[in-house]
């Protein structure tokens, strides 16, 4: 069976981003939203355990929703209101039931970038 992992990173310390709310959704066949899970990162920016695995690790299309205005406001950097990344949000697919998927996220209070890890 396949799982999925994430990794966050604060690219404007070089730093792991521990403290990020995050929650996971998968779209049904209607294209609504369905929150499946919520979790935190840890100190070192990933998550204690997969954000899905095993039998709940099916093919379809996910959504990750990191809470970045949060992460940077408790780390003291000074943000506009509104601020310019409140949440980032990633959609992707899963069609291979049996793969690792990592989605790690390096971001700034201004800028994200992402893809698909090992």
């Amino acid at each position: 069976m396949g799982y999925l992992t994430t990794h966050i990173l604060d690219t404007t310390k070089g730093i792991a981003a521990a403290g990020v709310n995050i929650q996971l959704f998968r779209h049904n066949h209607h294209g609504q939203k369905e929150l499946i899970h919520s979790t935190t990162s840890n100190a070192d920016g990933r998550c204690d355990a997969p954000l899905l695995d095993k039998q709940d690790f099916v093919c379809g299309v996910y959504e990750l929703e990191f809470a970045i205005e949060d992460y940077f406001l408790q780390q003291g950097v000074p943000l506009p209101s509104p601020s310019f990344l409140n949440v980032v949000n990633i959609r992707f697919g899963i069609s291979d039931d049996s793969s690792h998927y990592h989605i790690p996220l390096l971001v700034s209070p201004y800028s994200y970038s992402t893809y698909r890890g090992s």
